[in-house]
């Protein structure tokens, strides 16, 4: 079943689909009278089936038939990433939004590899949104997760406060234990906020900076790639908040 994303609630119980999205429906996936796709509204997170009545060179128009339930998760899971090699970004991005995730903040710390100038930052940023956008159709989500503009760590941590609860992957002196004991500790509706490093690992100064508020946790005996770390930390997530629906 296709899938759009619209920004206003229906009128009169229709929708009128216009631009690309009408573009695609019509001429590439050749939608007829009849056949039902599904409209969330991504502002509100509210998701509806609905049939072609009509279709114009200029419009397509769908009628409600239902409004169908959510896919969100109950927790809002916010992804602070350290910017990674080449395409690896994408990836990430593509596979927690499928995952879940609520908002993603590219972050350029210390030990990052790739450096970029303000305008490769424009243009990866939009790229990005594209990524999530797409992937967010695919998995049927109920919004499109926003990819955030690049962040430094320390303004990224600024941004994480006042989230419910801190997440960072790191040398846990307990081990599987004390991840197991964040997500008992997990209730519905809390905010989560997860920092992931780079290739080069965490800085000292880092650490320093988020210790007392993040809660260190580990993924296990093996040396993860960021990416990896990413998709492995959003699973775990997911499968806890699931649980609170």
């Amino acid at each position: 079943m296709q899938q759009i994303f619209v920004n206003e609630t229906p009128v009169d119980n229709k929708f009128i689909i216009t631009g690309e999205d009408m573009h695609h429906l019509v001429r590439v996936v050749r939608l007829k009278r009849g056949e039902v796709i599904r409209v969330s509204v991504s502002s509100t997170g509210d998701n509806y089936l609905c049939s072609v009545s009509d279709i114009t060179d200029k419009e397509l128009t769908v009628d409600v038939n239902e409004q169908v339930p959510s896919t969100e998760l109950p927790n809002r899971i916010y992804l602070f990433q350290a910017i990674p090699k080449g395409d690896r970004m994408e990836t990430i991005i593509e596979k927690c939004v499928e995952l879940g995730v609520y908002e993603i903040i590219p972050v350029q710390m210390k030990n990052c590899i790739v450096k970029l100038d303000d305008k490769k930052k424009k243009s990866k940023l939009a790229r990005y949104n594209t990524v999530a956008a797409t992937a967010a159709k695919q998995s049927k989500r109920s919004i499109i997760p926003e990819v955030h503009d690049f962040m430094t760590f320390k303004e990224a941590y600024n941004y994480a406060l006042d989230l419910d609860v801190l997440l960072l992957p790191f040398e846990s002196k307990n081990g599987m234990k004390d991840t197991f004991d964040v997500l008992d500790s997990l209730e519905k509706g809390q905010s989560i906020g997860i920092f992931i490093g780079p290739e080069g690992g965490f800085d000292s100064s880092e650490i320093d900076l988020v210790q007392d508020t993040c809660k260190l946790i580990s993924l296990g005996k093996r040396i993860l790639r960021t990416d990896t770390a990413a998709i492995c930390t959003l699973s775990m997530l997911m499968i806890k908040c699931e649980e609170f629906i």
